[in-house]
């Protein structure tokens, strides 16, 4: 787990789907005048240099934010996702990527509480570098999965939990489900984000049914589920073909915006002919 860096993927197809997501979520609300929380049980560093040897690695951000930073004909809310980008770069060439941490810290208000969990310790101590002037917020150096139920429900009973771990590791799966569960149990009616890979394996294919088994006796507000897909496995049937994301309690303009922009990051973001996308969302 603590081998892991997302600076060598920051930026990519994936990163775009999620912070998209991740952003429309938070603009909707901080529509409201109360307060609420943003929970991050996989932080990351809060930025990632485009630059640099790790993100250069695989140069995967070309296949992802670089195909768009430019572009004058995007959908609105897509716009708005890579102004914040631009914003990241002072509104220079691209050469950092914001995390999910700083995609929040850019559309958080003062009020609003920001718990970002980091395991590993470089990573933790730049984020917190990062944040430090921030109020309402901590990093901490501990396990997300583990210390969700001690920030639900929170204080204002409005709140938004991102979950994306790695999936380095198998166990991941079965604690995204579990997590998920203990989560609505204290949190019922809460905004809850939980990002997965497209993989050809068994794990990766069952994960979207069994979020949905478990999301819709609870959820309030039920769910959305979208999946970019834009590559093809290699002849081993290795590689991430997509992602996608899963939304319990989405906010109800959410399924619109995307399907704005869906067609656009296909044609985009697709690395074949088959290049697609899924939208689907059921409600309360």
């Amino acid at each position: 787990m603590l081998a892991y860096r997302h600076a060598f993927h920051a930026g990519n197809h994936a990163d775009v789907i999620k912070h998209l997501v991740l952003s429309e979520v938070l603009r909707y609300m901080g529509e409201k005048d109360k307060a609420y929380t943003v929970v991050d049980t996989h932080a990351g560093a809060g930025g990632y240099a485009l630059d640099g040897r790790y993100a250069q690695k695989n140069a995967e951000h070309l296949g992802g934010i670089a195909a768009l930073y430019n572009r004058k004909d995007l959908p609105e809310p897509l716009r708005q996702y890579v102004q914040l980008v631009r914003e990241f770069n002072q509104d220079g060439p691209l050469k950092q990527y914001p995390g999910s941490p700083a995609i929040a810290y850019m559309l958080m208000r003062e009020v609003d509480r920001l718990r970002c969990y980091e395991l590993h310790p470089t990573d933790q101590r730049i984020l917190a570098s990062y944040l430090d002037e921030r109020p309402n917020t901590q990093v901490l150096l501990q396990d997300g999965f583990a210390a969700l139920k001690s920030e639900l429900p929170p204080p204002s009973r409005r709140g938004v939990v991102l979950i994306d771990p790695p999936y380095e590791i198998k166990a991941d799966y079965g604690k995204v489900i579990a997590t998920l569960r203990e989560a609505l149990q204290r949190f019922a009616d809460g905004t809850i984000a939980i990002w997965y890979p497209q993989l050809q394996t068994v794990e990766s294919a069952q994960l979207v049914q069994r979020l949905k088994a478990s999301a819709e006796p609870v959820a309030k507000k039920g769910w959305l589920h979208v999946r970019l897909t834009v590559a093809q496995a290699d002849e081993r049937g290795f590689g991430m073909m997509g992602s996608g994301m899963f939304v319990v309690n989405p906010p109800f303009v959410l399924h619109d915006k995307l399907a704005e922009c869906l067609p656009t990051l296909v044609d985009t973001l697709g690395q074949y002919d088959g290049a697609n996308y899924l939208l689907e969302q059921q409600t309360a």
